[in-house]
């Protein structure tokens, strides 16, 4: 999950797998893929530095995961 901010300033996490697309215009809104559509404070490249460092704690785990088990 990454956490963003909406613009009444409260805190919400969301699936980054379920981003369908982020726009900017001028403010970033998340169009998920079940149709909803989140304004957040966060700029574009925010959200895509927030998405790729959940993806590498990710693999960064499932590494982890790996050499603890040795499969």
């Amino acid at each position: 999950m990454i956490t963003v901010t909406r613009l009444d300033h409260t805190r919400f996490a969301v699936n980054p797998d379920l981003i369908e697309r982020v726009h900017a215009s001028p403010d970033t809104t998340l169009h998920m893929v079940d149709g909803h559509v989140y304004v957040v404070q966060e700029s574009l490249d925010a959200v895509v530095d927030l998405i790729v460092a959940y993806r590498a704690r990710v693999l960064g785990a499932a590494q982890a995961l790996t050499r603890t088990t040795g499969e």
